[in-house]
């Protein structure tokens, strides 16, 4: 199963921070950014992902984050 959020998260650094906060969270689950597409797209690949709780994650570390539809 793969989720796709949107995103308003714009550098590398604070990309790789959140993903290391997801992967502490979600150790089994493939996470990647693409911040070269307009909506700086955040993919969480992996069983049973749990969309309120990256969201909760993301949106604590001061960024928004939301499904992309």
């Amino acid at each position: 199963m793969v989720e796709v959020f949107k995103t308003n998260v714009r550098s590398t650094r604070k990309a790789k921070l959140i993903i290391q906060k997801l992967a502490e969270e979600f150790p089994n689950h493939k996470i990647n950014f693409d911040l070269s597409d307009c909506d700086r797209i955040l993919r969480v690949q992996g069983n049973d992902i749990l969309e309120r709780k990256i969201i909760s994650i993301v949106t604590s570390l001061n960024h928004d984050c939301e499904i992309l539809q």
